[in-house]
């Protein structure tokens, strides 16, 4: 199994929203911070949100104020999304930080579009 699962992708109307999960499915692991990411095919994956194992999150610009990163326990990272608009449709990618290599899920594909 993936050490990272994330859910919640789909298509939506542009000021619509989602929420997107990703859960840890290994354990014995201290995850350190928790973040997600996006990617458009043929561009560079970008930062989107973090949030460390203290609950201190940060955002990127394109974002802020309509984007929250939110953990209900160590395992679990949510980003719920509102307003969405067109340029947020990508692959989103939850990412932890931990004592040992970086993990990466698989990807949840987000579509904005009328």
């Amino acid at each position: 199994q993936a050490p990272l699962v994330e859910s919640g992708g789909g298509s939506v109307q542009p000021g619509g929203s989602l929420r997107l999960s990703c859960v840890v499915t290994r354990t014995s692991v201290t995850i350190i911070t928790m973040g997600w990411y996006r990617q458009t095919p043929g561009k560079q994956r970008e930062f989107v949100a973090r949030i460390t194992n203290g609950g201190d999150t940060n955002y990127a610009d394109s974002v802020k104020g309509r984007f929250t990163i939110s953990r209900d326990n160590a395992e679990t990272v949510y980003l719920h999304m509102n307003s969405l608009k067109p340029e947020d449709t990508a692959v989103y990618y939850c990412k932890a930080d931990r004592f040992g290599p970086s993990w990466w899920g698989q990807g949840t594909q987000v579509t904005v579009a009328s």
